[in-house]
């Protein structure tokens, strides 16, 4: 395992200084990957491809990215098959058997008429305007916004990658569900909301989202859609973050899928969870929605070593643990699968001390018209389902997430 580690090493080296020569490539084309992989220096290789990792196997991962990681991959002498894949997406603009996902106007009408019909519990802000002028939306639900800021907080978040529409779903539905069982009385709810300042923001990427799908069919569009200097277009928000940025698991060229930006927080929306979850310092946990591989994940995504604070450890995975009973989905160690810095979880624990997870939605596999981040409308009440468990776990845990440890240290973040 260590001679594994320390030639993945060298490797990883070789392919950061060669990048430069690629910095000018502009039209892409872009290809699904089955490449050889048996550890998580393997995959962390793969990852400073540039190449977007979307699933691990035992002895392989299946990946995306441009014609220039493609190459990277073949020098490796790692790839096992690849196709084009604008050759073969043919999936359109949420057909009728898709429509119950919501395109951003859908969305905001949702969330105006949620909070629209039930003010006292409910309201909608705008915490940023994208670049192309669209609003990011957050929801807040308690019972008393005069002393929500005294409570113990939530927030949940969703679509920082725009292909991964079932992302966006799963919070608008959490707060339809928790709006809906407050009025028909349910107990849980009402002492949740009651007790609670809950948090969230259903689509952080709108306008990558939209145009994932414009003009009738899918286009496995990842970031947001700023404009690069070389003329290409996106930054992975999932990478820009600040704490640890840049340090594996990113990629410095704007072709890339993970391109990490110019510098940490480099963009309107990353800038705008930064100031959110700053502002509400009531909140004590933190679950950013993405998609697709069944899985629960935790800080650290930058570095293979564990979180040093024993208690933190123990709290992240104890609570992961807990979850997949209900979801059935994998809990571990982000970092596990690869190295990847600049995410959202690992700036929310390792600059806020936030306890912070990533779920990874169903399905498990990849695939169009039934898996993948296209995996039709069929999934999405059943995963919400197996999800209310745990959002609910999440959201009665805010008040001191280290009981689950049976440790009283007090209050957290109030």
């Amino acid at each position: 395992m260590k001679k594994i580690g320390l030639l993945s090493l060298a490797i990883l080296t070789l392919l950061t200084l060669s990048s430069v020569k690629y910095a000018n490539s502009k039209n892409s084309q872009y290809y699904w990957m089955k490449i050889a992989a048996t550890d998580k220096f393997q995959r962390s290789v793969i990852a400073s491809t540039g190449a977007a990792i979307e699933i691990v196997k035992d002895d392989f991962v299946i990946a995306y990215g441009n014609d220039i990681e493609l190459a990277k991959i073949k020098k490796l002498g790692w790839l096992q098959a690849s196709s084009n894949l604008a050759e073969e997406m043919s999936a359109k603009d949420f057909p009728t058997k898709d429509s119950p996902y919501h395109n951003y106007a859908e969305l905001t009408e949702a969330l105006n008429k949620l909070t629209q019909d039930n003010p006292d519990i409910s309201r909608m802000s705008s915490i940023a305007k994208t670049q192309e002028g669209r609003d990011i939306w957050a929801i807040r639900i308690t019972s008393d916004f005069n002393t929500a800021s005294t409570k113990p907080a939530v927030i949940f978040m969703g679509g920082h990658h725009a292909r991964e529409h079932l992302s966006v779903e799963m919070p608008l539905m959490l707060a339809q569900y928790l709006v809906n069982q407050y009025r028909a009385g349910n107990q849980k709810v009402v002492g949740l909301i009651n007790s609670r300042d809950i948090h969230i923001i259903p689509v952080v990427n709108p306008d990558g989202m939209e145009y994932d799908i414009k003009d009738g069919s899918y286009k496995m569009w990842r970031k947001n859609r700023t404009r690069n200097a070389n003329g290409t277009f996106g930054v992975d928000l999932n990478r820009n973050y600040g704490y640890q940025w840049g340090t594996g698991g990113s990629s410095a060229d704007p072709n890339s899928d993970t391109f990490k930006g110019t510098q940490p927080f480099s963009e309107v929306e990353s800038i705008a969870i930064k100031s959110y979850v700053e502002t509400h310092k009531n909140i004590t946990i933190l679950l950013s929605v993405h998609s697709f591989s069944k899985l629960i994940l935790y800080p650290w995504g930058h570095k293979f070593n564990p979180i040093e604070t024993g208690n933190d450890l123990k709290v992240h995975s104890t609570m992961a643990k807990k979850m997949a009973e209900w979801n059935g989905y994998k809990p571990q160690q982000s970092s596990e699968l690869y190295i990847a810095s600049g995410d959202t979880t690992d700036w929310s624990y390792g600059a806020l001390k936030i306890i912070s997870f990533t779920f990874e939605l169903d399905p498990a596999n990849t695939g169009f018209g039934g898996g993948g981040f296209y995996p039709g409308a069929g999934v999405i009440q059943p995963v919400f389902q197996k999800n209310i468990e745990p959002f609910l776990y999440l959201i009665d845990y805010s008040d001191n997430p280290y009981r689950v440890l049976d440790i009283d240290i007090g209050p957290i973040g109030l």
